[in-house]
């Protein structure tokens, strides 16, 4: 969105003017002591004034042609060309207020210091100065900051949930959580929950799409009203897997959701379609709050709730006779695929344990994730990465890129994601460092005219994120359909065609099925 460009480009300009304040004390530091004349100095004001002139407009105009190219990349229409006048007018506010707050704070710097001085050496009062600033800043944001937010977000969140999405409806099935035989009452499942365990398809439907003798498949699930800790919630998810006779069927799939509970529908039915509805599907809520803010209230709890939903499943499952256990597959989004692989100690413990997966959208600060990225086969990309010749672990984007000529080996693993998806790569380091996915040939959907700069990408990477969702799936944060060839190269069902995978694309595209809006940051 364009408020979100004017956002970015009043942060870089606000950026920029630091830096150049910083260039001019290093220059002090370093003995330079020329200063202009006046004569100098007005010819400078007036060069400064023609470079604006010409650059500023040059930049709006291309600033606009690149936004154009990325949307057609992505096949979203055109923002009004009139817009980015605006995105001009409110860069420059955005930049001014962020540089009177920078000289407030520097005004306050030099109060502290000149205070400090009576006791200590002036050079000694302004580093202690500065430590004390730093110290403050740290904790006012980290701490009485941080919980105004998060509270409010909470309250928010919390009331949020406890709506129910347009046409959503109570199952009356028994294979589904918050059914009338439910363990779990349908007004604990949170929002999320209830859109999830209401939608996918039916027996019938399944026949329908694939032309074949279905089962009614399973969902179960367990919200966060449903128990004091997450534990107890891990625990009521396998009271309803044993309900519903879950583990008597061939797959099981355990999800781990976002930071509200959202499980993504596009890859549930397809694992459903592909399984003739032989299968079950656990997820559980730790949280109100959108991922975002569930993990900066607290980065440990998904990985806790990953953790303890694995093994509280994998303790029941292992109980089981060898040969007649369910094969385990485990799926993540986002903020869920950050705590689905904290569950697993290593990409070894992955594969010995589980019979498959499908992680997406993985955030860059997750492992190992970023360790396997890290570490990939020379000369793949980092957009997707070649890991192992590819033996059980393949990244994709679509799945024409799972082929590789090395055989695929089960447990197959994917980590789906797009180039064009923030979520995946935007880092702390694009600050200082060019990444290799900006150093090696552009994604499809990436923007050709994109190049890294200090400051300037990072700030336009993070702003990209908060509307990554909001783009026709196949781009950016938003997967959709493709869930369908993933899966069906996971799970490699005996007889399965090219033929079906189309037509379960097809079922998943319906209008029908997508009760949950694949547009939403969760």
């Amino acid at each position: 969105m364009w408020y979100f460009q004017a956002l970015a480009t009043g942060v870089s300009l606000a950026c920029g003017y630091g830096v150049g304040l910083i260039a001019r004390q290093i220059f002090r530091w370093s003995g330079i002591t020329w200063r202009p004349s006046a004569e100098q100095r007005r010819w400078g004001w007036i060069g400064l004034g023609v470079a604006a002139a010409v650059l500023i407009p040059l930049f709006m105009i291309l600033g606009a042609h690149w936004q154009k190219q990325t949307r057609a990349l992505i096949g979203v229409d055109d923002d009004s060309d009139g817009l980015y006048i605006l995105v001009l007018l409110i860069a420059l506010i955005v930049a001014i207020a962020l540089i009177q707050l920078a000289r407030g704070i520097g005004a306050l710097w030099r109060r502290i210091a000149e205070f400090g001085r009576r006791w200590v050496p002036l050079p000694v009062a302004k580093v202690g100065g500065l430590a004390l600033l730093v110290i403050l800043g740290v904790a006012l944001l980290d701490g009485a900051v941080a919980r105004v937010v998060l509270n409010v977000a909470e309250r928010s969140y919390f009331a949020a949930d406890q709506n129910t999405r347009p046409g959503v409806v109570q199952p009356v099935s028994p294979k589904r959580s918050g059914s009338p035989e439910s363990l779990e009452h349908w007004s604990t499942l949170g929002r999320d929950g209830r859109s999830f365990v209401a939608a996918g398809p039916d027996q019938a439907r399944i026949e329908e799409v694939t032309g074949k003798a279905a089962e009614e498949p399973i969902r179960v699930y367990s919200g966060r009203a449903s128990a004091e800790t997450i534990a107890e919630i891990a625990d009521n998810v396998v009271a309803e897997l044993d309900r519903t006779r879950a583990f008597d069927r061939t797959s099981l799939l355990v999800v781990t959701t976002t930071g509200r509970g959202w499980v993504n529908t596009a890859a549930a039915d397809a694992f459903e379609y592909i399984n003739h509805g032989d299968s079950a599907i656990a997820a559980m809520q730790y949280s109100h709050l959108q991922s975002p803010f569930a993990y900066l209230a607290d980065r440990q709890t998904p990985l806790q709730a990953g953790r303890l939903l694995l093994e509280a499943v994998y303790e029941r499952w292992s109980q089981l006779p060898e040969a007649s256990r369910p094969k385990l597959y485990v799926m993540g989004e986002s903020l869920g695929s950050y705590g689905m692989q904290g569950a697993v100690s290593s990409p070894q413990d992955m594969i010995s344990r589980l019979n498959g997966g499908l992680l997406i959208g993985t955030p860059n600060f997750a492992e190992p994730w970023h360790r396997l990225t890290e570490e990939r086969d020379p000369g793949s990309r980092e957009i997707l990465p070649v890991v192992d010749h590819g033996r059980h672990v393949r990244f994709a984007a679509e799945d024409g890129d799972l082929e590789l000529s090395q055989d695929w080996e089960a447990p197959r693993f994917v980590y789906w994601q797009h180039a064009s998806d923030p979520i995946t790569w935007w880092s702390l380091d694009l600050i200082y460092r060019r990444p290799d996915w900006l150093a090696e040939p552009l994604g499809s959907d990436v923007n050709p005219n994109m190049r890294w700069l200090p400051l300037v990408t990072f700030w336009q990477v993070a702003a990209d994120m908060a509307l990554s969702a909001g783009v026709p799936a196949g781009h950016g944060h938003a997967y959709g359909d493709a869930a369908a060839g993933l899966w069906a190269a996971i799970l490699d069902p005996e007889g399965w065609e090219e033929s079906d995978t189309d037509r379960v694309r097809e079922a998943i595209r319906s209008p029908e099925t997508q009760l949950q809006p694949l547009g939403e940051i969760h």
